[in-house]
């Protein structure tokens, strides 16, 4: 596929699948259409970038498809000076979406060669406001902590109570809890006064983040 046929791509994906899909905040529909989506998609999906599929990277994991990926950027709410938290890297193709919006990312990945590709895409579109660690995040990252937004990429069967408390006064954290087949994205924002609230935003479901906590199950 050409770079012309890319382009068009593009914009296909944000008309027919990203704004039909209640995504109506024209900065982050304007970031979407700035960043290549195929320039983070292994070679041999790269024809399919733009569907609304999720994309394997190996690993047991996957891109999310454009409309969620819309939907989980728009409730963020990424200001221009925000510290942001990605536990998942994967592609780096969220991560960009990220870095295109807040002030700095830093983004967890456990799986190495993830991360090392990752790197080498961010790299290779030159975004520099990022810090990639390898490393488990499933519990939380609280080195860098307090952070204004918190996106976690893979789904939460719960969700720790530590990722809460990273979250600066006014921050948000975008999640997808829940075990197959009921999970839900949700948005938790902390009050300037500490109190914390939460919305549900919509069904979906992805892989979970390996070595997710898990509810306790009892069996009667």
């Amino acid at each position: 596929m050409s770079e012309l046929n890319y382009l068009q791509a593009r914009n296909n994906m944000i008309e027919q699948q990203i704004r039909p899909w209640n995504v109506v905040e024209q900065r982050v529909l304007d970031v979407i259409g700035q960043v290549p989506r195929e320039a983070f998609v292994p070679k041999a999906f790269r024809d399919l970038a733009y569907a609304e599929i999720n994309i394997d990277l190996g690993h047991g994991q996957v891109m999310m498809t454009p409309a969620v990926e819309g939907r989980l950027l728009q409730a963020a709410k990424v200001h221009a000076d925000d510290k942001v938290l990605e536990i998942g890297t994967g592609s780096g193709y969220f991560t960009a979406l990220l870095a295109s919006m807040g002030g700095h990312v830093y983004s967890v990945e456990i799986i190495p060669e993830l991360q090392r590709q990752a790197e080498q895409h961010l790299n290779e579109q030159g975004i520099e406001n990022i810090s990639l660690e390898e490393g488990d995040g499933a519990q939380g990252w609280g080195r860098y902590a307090p952070y204004d937004v918190i996106v976690i990429t893979g789904s939460l069967p719960i969700l720790p109570e530590s990722f809460r408390k990273s979250l600066a006064p006014g921050g948000r954290l975008v999640a997808i809890v829940g075990e197959s087949p009921a999970m839900e994205a949700r948005l938790v924002t902390r009050s300037d006064d500490g109190e914390f609230s939460e919305e549900y935003l919509f069904n979906t479901e992805i892989p979970p983040l390996i070595n997710a906590p898990r509810p306790d199950h009892f069996l009667l």
